[in-house]
């Protein structure tokens, strides 16, 4: 199970990484783009879920490179990721910190920050990798 705080310690192993705020929750960007953000669901959002009962605990959304790769993430990892309709046509998934595990909050942190990262800062970060 992780936390905010390991998301915090996560995001900024990450080069070039600024943390910031969007939409008054914490957000982590690189080169001005967030690529990591709290996303507390919004009274909209549990309009929609009607009577069944939202998931509870920290939410986190993480940006994917395209809609295949949100797809491919959604299906590698089908306890803790999930998305909602406000998210249907952007490349975002939604993670449920509670059933996440360290690597692999690691490893998705790591697609959105590649997803948003410049692609000389990318693929420098991917060629220092052991």
């Amino acid at each position: 199970m992780t936390s905010l705080d390991d998301v915090v310690r996560l995001a900024t192993e990450l080069p070039d990484v600024a943390a910031g705020t969007l939409y008054r929750n914490q957000s982590w960007e690189v080169a001005g783009k967030a690529f990591a953000w709290e996303r507390p669901f919004s009274k909209a959002d549990l309009k929609r879920f009607g009577n069944e009962i939202p998931l509870s605990g920290p939410i986190l959304a993480i940006r994917a490179t395209d809609l295949n790769e949100k797809e491919a993430i959604l299906a590698a990892h089908p306890v803790s990721c999930f998305t909602i309709p406000h998210l249907d046509g952007f490349a975002a998934v939604l993670v449920r910190l509670e059933t996440t595990e360290d690597d692999e909050l690691r490893e998705l942190l790591e697609d959105g920050w590649l997803a948003c990262a410049p692609p000389a800062v990318a693929q420098s970060y991917l060629d220092g990798r052991p």
